[in-house]
């Protein structure tokens, strides 16, 4: 099994999650892997199945749309690349970033739409929901540990989920916008004079700017503390 690298010892509000936690889930990164293709393909089955949404787009557009499954599919490959030796820092880019964006935009969707949600949704599924996305962004906060985040790598990561916030609530390509389904009418009007459509793209670009300031924050640290420690040396 493979050593766990080493700590950069970053600020708090970089690195959040206990080191015990990040240890643990390096330790067991397998065990890792597979929850998250297990997540994966429960994801597919509720976008397919459950609300419908995938088998009502047209294909060309599938990879827009699965936004979450997406997310834990790239943190189960980027989690598989570094266990096998062959860490690859472009799909760690992308695991962080859609694993902090979906892993909080999903919470802020459930929070805003709560009482409709719940009108027809079991309380189990919905806190289901809610929490295993939370843990989404808990594994994107151990990701720091497995990347440097290089420019390049981020900017594969900037331009992936900058297009999809542009084809899922602004310019959807084919068809209508290709968010994940909200229940409500888009043009529910909602506050400060937004509708619900303006609500959740405000908290998707919200997040996806977080994700970016995240990545090169961290990067920035990390060379921060790097050439402190060799030129103590």
């Amino acid at each position: 099994m493979r050593t766990t690298p080493e700590r950069d010892r970053l600020p708090r509000w970089l690195a959040p999650v206990p080191d015990a936690v990040e240890d643990l889930g390096l330790r067991f990164v397998w065990v890792v892997v597979a929850i998250n293709l297990v997540g994966t393909a429960f994801g597919f089955w509720f976008y397919a199945f459950e609300t419908g949404q995938l088998l009502d787009t047209q294909l060309v557009m599938w990879p827009w749309v699965p936004d979450s499954p997406a997310a834990t599919l790239l943190a189960a490959g980027a989690f598989a690349s570094w266990a096998r030796g062959n860490r690859r820092e472009w799909l760690s880019a992308l695991a962080f970033f859609g694993n902090v964006i979906l892993g909080l935009w999903t919470p802020y969707v459930l929070l805003v739409f709560a009482d409709t949600y719940l009108a027809y949704q079991h309380p189990a599924m919905y806190l289901f929901l809610f929490f295993s996305h939370l843990a989404m962004v808990v594994q994107a906060l151990v990701i720091y540990r497995i990347s440097d985040f290089p420019p390049e790598a981020v900017g594969v990561a900037v331009a992936w989920y900058g297009l999809d916030l542009v084809v899922d609530f602004f310019v959807p390509v084919v068809g209508e916008p290709h968010h994940t389904i909200i229940p409500v009418e888009r043009s529910t009007p909602m506050w400060l004079g937004a509708d619900a459509l303006d609500v959740v793209a405000a908290g998707a670009v919200a997040f996806t700017l977080l994700a970016t300031y995240l990545s090169l924050a961290i990067r920035s640290k990390k060379l921060e503390r790097r050439q402190s420690g060799s030129g103590s040396g």
